[in-house]
């Protein structure tokens, strides 16, 4: 998968994981909470994923 995907699936995997977080958090369910804080931070890795791939790119392009 490319840059852009890992991008937008880190993207919505961040937006579900605040979602949850904040449905977890109204509702009183830890559970959830947590749920939601373990997918933001995926999300998050999947956009350092992307990330790193633009730099390579980026140094295979001016080789």
């Amino acid at each position: 998968m490319g840059s852009t995907g890992d991008k937008i699936k880190g993207l919505a995997n961040e937006a579900a994981g605040n979602i949850k977080q904040g449905v977890g958090k109204a509702v009183g369910n830890e559970k959830l909470q947590v749920e939601g804080a373990i997918q933001e931070k995926k999300g998050e890795a999947q956009q350092a994923v992307a990330d790193a791939k633009d730099a390579v790119k980026k140094v295979v392009d001016k080789a």
